[in-house]
């Protein structure tokens, strides 16, 4: 009997609802897959803003990697881009240290050695541990303050920790309060709001920066934009936050618990009228009414362009992207594309997107990346002729696909947009070849 790859469709899932999840679906209640299509995002040497790269952002900011070998290695191809040139330091575990636990007395001894040799002092260190030290149950906040004490400057930790990904705080979010925490009370700017969530900017082009001017906001701080550790404190000048991604909302309560400085929380989304409706529902919060009109119309006359050149798009959607799968895939369902498959993780903040597939597109197959069984997919029969994400691209590799995971965030009805020009042009790059 051939074996084939685990799946569950849209409306099975939606039937059984968030409490009834096949157990394939969640990666804790069984073995861990890391096949190519996965090692781009769940492993140590993630692409992307993974904790290592993530736990960087705060300008003038170094790395302790405290790691076995195995896991120390995967940094190598992120210390070699150019602006992380010294700002990663390693201390290596040897098997005693797993053992006894010795290696946390010299944590503080390798903070101050590091601080010593550096030409400019750095503004924080992240000490940055991995599941070996989550299972040693170590005290890694005691451990900074003792680096602290030597160093006179603040230590904070990074937690690599792949064991408490599915937890109440995992990795991304612990990392988003870790570099946030570092921020004094200042007095508050009524003109001045801060972007949490991401760790790099968003799209130049985005209308979040020119519907914020039109509400009166003369300064948007990001943390990917500030030059120096004094730029990066004026956050806490902020009147309120926008928070972009839900792995921030940790931070975002501890800004407003510390500072006193509230918050808003968005979604990115690639609805059009859900995109109108968010930033009508923000411009009643601020008191203002957006002029919306130009980057919606801008951004459907992109996916009618899109359509033109490929009105029989079947899409593979993955999770490897600047995106939720399942809200991008409701997405191109409702603009009247095909949507076979998706490769995601199901969380109780996108299952409402999995109920709204299973009245439109109930057949939708939805597979888990990291299930064993991954091992034995079989792309043929599936229809698909379009591919968005790495992941997404290894399945069908035959397929056009956008990677569609760039540095610079796509939002709005900008990223709308611009998706679908890249999906226009991998369609007309398609066609030249043949």
């Amino acid at each position: 009997m051939k074996k084939k790859a685990y799946f569950a469709t849209a409306e099975e899932l939606a039937r059984g609802g968030l409490e009834a999840i096949p157990p394939q679906m969640i990666s804790g209640k069984h073995l861990i897959y890391s096949s190519p299509a996965t090692l781009a995002f769940n492993s140590p040497g993630a692409e992307g803003f993974g904790v290592k790269r993530a736990g960087l952002a705060v300008p003038d900011s170094i790395m302790l990697i405290v790691a076995p070998g195995c896991c120390g290695r995967n940094t190598s191809l992120i210390s070699s881009l150019p602006e992380y040139n010294d700002r990663f330091f390693y201390l290596m575990m040897d098997e005693t240290d797993i053992v006894t636990g010795r290696h946390l007395k010299k944590i503080p001894k390798a903070v101050k050695e590091i601080c010593d040799c550096c030409e400019k002092k750095p503004s924080v260190v992240m000490i940055c541990i991995t599941c070996v030290d989550a299972l040693l149950g170590t005290d890694m906040e005691r451990v900074c303050r003792k680096a602290e004490e030597k160093v006179d400057i603040p230590v904070r930790p990074c937690y690599m920790y792949a064991l408490t990904r599915e937890g109440r705080k995992p990795p991304m979010v612990h990392v988003r309060q870790s570099l946030y925490s570092l921020l004094e009370p200042q007095k508050k700017k009524g003109n001045v709001v801060n972007l949490l969530g991401f760790f790099s900017p968003l799209v130049d082009d985005c209308e979040m920066y020119e519907l914020l001017q039109q509400a009166g906001v003369k300064t948007i701080h990001e943390i990917s934009g500030c030059k120096d550790y004094e730029e990066y404190q004026t956050m806490s000048q902020a009147n309120f936050n926008l928070v972009l991604h839900p792995e921030a909302r940790f931070a975002a309560e501890d800004f407003h618990d510390r500072l006193k400085i509230p918050f808003i929380e968005l979604r990115r989304l690639y609805q059009t009228d859900k995109i109108e409706n968010q930033y009508r529902a923000l411009g009643q919060v601020l008191g203002v009414s957006f002029d919306q009109e130009v980057y919606k119309k801008a951004a459907e006359e992109a996916v009618e362009r899109f359509r033109e050149v490929c009105p029989d798009a079947s899409f593979a959607v993955g999770e490897c992207m600047n995106g939720d799968p399942f809200e991008l895939a409701l997405a191109l369902v409702r603009y009247g594309f095909r949507v076979p498959e998706i490769y995601g993780t199901i969380t109780a903040e996108n299952f409402v997107y999995i109920r709204h597939l299973a009245e439109l597109s109930p057949d939708t197959k939805v597979f888990s990346n990291m299930e064993p069984t991954m091992l034995y997919y079989d792309p043929s029969g599936s229809g698909v002729n379009l591919t968005i994400g790495k992941d997404a691209g290894y399945y069908h590799r035959d397929q056009p696909n956008a990677v569609w995971n760039q540095d610079r965030q796509p939002y709005g009805y900008a990223g709308v947009r611009r998706l679908f020009e890249t999906l226009t042009e991998k369609v007309l790059q398609k066609g030249e070849k043949v």
